[in-house]
């Protein structure tokens, strides 16, 4: 969450590195681990070239308060659920 650009733009900084690790060593659509953001607050509103770099790291796995209940059918957070 975050109310400023500034912070938006960090918090997009860690999540592109977090999808670099991901990726290192592994062939192009086989990441280690799934890179998923939960955003909220206008600092993300702000920095629309940041939101792209977002989307693209993520893959398109970006979520905010009004779309969270997607978030176990559309990644791998399924896998961990009960039966």
């Amino acid at each position: 969450m975050t109310e400023d650009d500034g912070t938006a733009r960090d918090k997009v900084t860690r999540i592109q590195h977090l999808a670099t690790l991901a990726m290192e060593g592994q062939p192009p659509e086989q990441p280690k681990f799934e890179v998923v953001a939960i955003i909220a607050g206008r600092g993300f509103k702000v920095r629309r070239e940041d939101m792209k770099k977002l989307l693209i790291a993520t893959r398109g796995k970006v979520f905010t308060p009004q779309n969270l209940d997607g978030l176990v059918e559309n990644t791998g957070a399924g896998e961990f659920g009960t039966r």
